[in-house]
């Protein structure tokens, strides 16, 4: 059984002490490709290194988070650019519009997004949304920006069954993790409507840890939680949710 975990932030301080035990409790666990979005150019080198550790397995992204877009953002974009002409990736991620933590930064999260997208479509990669009390802000720049050329992952996806559907119809598939395991999560409740060839696995480690390990601190290993909810909810057997699932991420990634 090969699981992928198409979002986890391996390289993130919470992994500092134990990261190479944590790793290979991914492996035991039968996840075998891992996708590292980025956050801002600080974490970049940690990130060059676990690829360098880990080249079979772990697969980056590149890209600047919305709760990150500060006074800096355009030096932060530039950086982007310049990784992207130097090197490969497999994706422009994570980007979007984050509005729960602070909303006075909306117009230049917009244009962070929307320039990155712009790259994904002239690099032809998938993009990686983050969206957090933002769904009317993201969907008016997605709709905007639709086209064959555009296509990704809706990361932790969170919403209702038509945002679902939104996001499915702008060549998205949905992130599911952690909250689906939630009893408050409530994507659970109209998931098995969702055709599962949209779907992806991920993790978005250190956070989101699904049940039994909600509040604490979340790793790839707990993927397997993940993989057992969506067995109950599709009625599939588990390896069946790895196999579906990693085909759908390979043709998201085309790795």
């Amino acid at each position: 059984m090969i699981i992928t975990d198409t979002h986890s932030h391996i390289y993130s301080e919470e992994f500092a002490e134990d990261h190479n035990e944590m790793m290979q409790r991914a492996f035991d666990s039968g996840v075998k490709r891992i996708f590292v979005p980025s956050i801002d150019s600080t974490y970049t080198q940690k990130m060059y290194e676990m690829e360098a550790q880990y080249p079979e397995n772990v697969f980056l992204m590149i890209g600047l988070h919305p709760t990150y877009v500060k006074d800096n953002y355009e030096a932060e974009l530039t950086f982007v650019e310049t990784e992207l002409a130097r090197r490969k990736f497999c994706a422009i991620g994570e980007i979007g519009i984050d509005l729960f933590w602070d909303k006075t930064r909306l117009k230049e999260q917009q244009i962070a997004f929307r320039r990155q997208i712009q790259l994904a479509k002239q690099y032809k990669l998938p993009i990686n949304i983050h969206c957090r009390d933002a769904f009317d802000e993201v969907f008016e720049i997605l709709e905007e920006e639709k086209s064959a050329e555009l296509w990704g992952i809706f990361h932790c996806f969170t919403g209702n069954y038509e945002q679902a559907l939104q996001a499915i119809s702008c060549n998205m598939k949905l992130g599911i993790g952690g909250v689906v395991t939630f009893k408050n999560g409530k994507i659970d409740q109209f998931l098995q409507q969702i055709d599962i060839k949209n779907i992806v696995l991920e993790t978005d480690a250190p956070y989101l840890a699904p049940i039994p390990y909600r509040g604490k601190r979340n790793e790839t290993a707990y993927i397997i939680n993940v993989v057992q909810k969506l067995s109950q909810i599709y009625g599939l057997p588990e390896t069946e949710i790895a196999a579906i699932t990693t085909e759908n991420s390979r043709q998201v990634f085309g790795i």
